[in-house]
This record gives structure tokens, sequence and C-alpha cells, in this order.
């Protein structure tokens, strides 16, 4: 099933909706002192989204906004956007930069990781460019149906990273201004899709990081060396998202959603 036509994309707009519906303003304080207490983070990893696609603006939206939010409030100091050319010609983390750009978030703060194709690599990619830009305090800022996928990886690869799951009321997701950007310089003129170079097992493995290739420098950055999911813990994850609406095929299909 190509992601486009698979329906999480319209429940987690759905889900956004109920979400934003409630007035959660009597805790907004509170809660920004205790994003506060446990930052502030050196650098946030901001997995990437499609541009460009209907069904994902909503989410690309989300995500960036909450980068946004968290850097405000002094929460996060520095942004990592990561993401390659994956299912069209436009660089995820670049895309995504040109936003925080127009959303003045200084460019100083922003970098882009064009290296990842998979939820799994966006984290490993951003954590070794961290790393080599000297950020200590890490997390990851994304939504929480994404934070469940990749939450495996995290706990046996790099269990000091923090995940940040979005807060919808505190960043008017439907009322935010939203800007228009020039895309151009994120356009990659020889693209090939993810589809085409890669059938749909391959792509799989990528989900559960298996197509990492984890060199000897990495070692010490990722010392156990494991996939995020064996296909037995698969179906605890099933059991985990069946509430939500998916199942173990929907989570085969996902691939081509959150990559």
């Amino acid at each position: 099933m190509n992601y486009r036509t698979f329906s999480t994309p319209a429940f987690v707009s759905c889900a956004l909706c109920f979400l934003c519906s409630y007035d959660f303003s009597e805790q907004k304080e509170q809660d920004i002192e205790r994003l506060k207490k446990a930052g502030p983070y050196d650098v946030i990893i901001v997995p990437g989204v499609p541009y460009q696609d209907p069904t994902l603006k909503i989410i690309l939206k989300a995500r960036i906004l909450w980068a946004k939010y968290l850097f405000d409030h002094d929460i996060a100091k520095n942004i990592i956007f990561s993401g390659a050319s994956v299912y069209n010609p436009y660089i995820e983390g670049k895309i995504m930069r040109i936003y925080a750009d127009s959303l003045h978030i200084p460019s100083s703060h922003t970098f882009s990781e064009t290296k990842a194709e998979h939820s799994t690599e966006n984290i490993y990619y951003s954590l070794l460019m961290a790393k080599r830009l000297g950020f200590k305090k890490i997390a990851v800022a994304t939504d929480l149906y994404q934070a469940i996928i990749i939450n495996r990886f995290i706990k046996k690869n790099c269990p000091d990273l923090t995940v940040i799951p979005i807060e919808y009321d505190k960043i008017n997701l439907f009322t935010a201004t939203w800007p228009e950007i020039d895309p151009s310089s994120a356009f990659v003129d020889t693209f090939v899709s993810i589809v085409e170079r890669e059938d749909r097992v391959r792509r799989f493995k990528g989900t559960l990081g298996k197509n990492i290739n984890f060199s000897q420098n990495d070692s010490s950055d990722f010392p156990e060396k494991k996939p995020a999911f064996s296909f037995e813990e698969l179906g605890k994850l099933s059991n985990t998202l069946v509430s939500s609406g998916s199942s173990l095929i929907s989570i085969f299909n996902m691939t081509d959603l959150f990559h």
C-alpha cells in the first residue's frame, strides 16, 4: 500500500483536532516550568515529513511549531531538522529549516541532517551530527505516534536520549501563522523515489533500523548496534497501537508514512 492511500494521516489529523479542542490554559504555565526543569537541551532532533503532501501537511506543521515553541521558551538551544529527499524531490531536513527561518528561528541555531530516509536513521544520523557539533544534552521532539515507533530503537541504542512528545495545546496548530516558502534550495534534480529504489521489505527493514551501517567510528555512540524491533516485538507494538486503529499489517504499511 502506498503511504498516500494509507488511512493513518487522516486518523492522526482527527486525533490532532480532538487534542486541540481542549482548553488546557490553566496548566500551561506549570507545564512550561516542567519542560524548562527537564531542559534546557543543547539540541533537539526533529524528524522530517515529506513536503507538499496534503495528507501530511498538518504533521509537518505540528513538528516545526513544536520545535519553535521549545526554542522560544529556552527549553532547546538548537534544532536539528532531519530527513533526505525520500518520497519527493525535496530534502526534508532543508525544507523544515527553511520554514524555521521564515518563523524567525535564528539560522545560527538550526541545522539540517540530510541523509536519513527512515525514522531510526533520523535518530542515528542526527545524534552523530549533534555529537560532532559538541552537543551533549539531546532530545527528540516529535508527535506521540512517531515517538511510539522510535521508542524501542532509542531504548536499545541511545537510552540517554529524551523524547519530548508534542503538546498540542501549546502550539496553536490551527490558528498559528504559517508562511509561504521558496523550496527551491531543497530541490534535488537527480531525485529517485525510495519506492523505486527499494522494495517494501527493504523499506520495512529500514524502519526497523536494519539498514544502518554501524561503522567502527560510531561504536561508542551506539555500542549495542541493535535494530529497533525484532519481528516478535512487533506483536507487542501492534497491541499498543491497536486502540488507535492500527494493526500489525498497518505497521508494515506505515513504513511508507513514517519511514
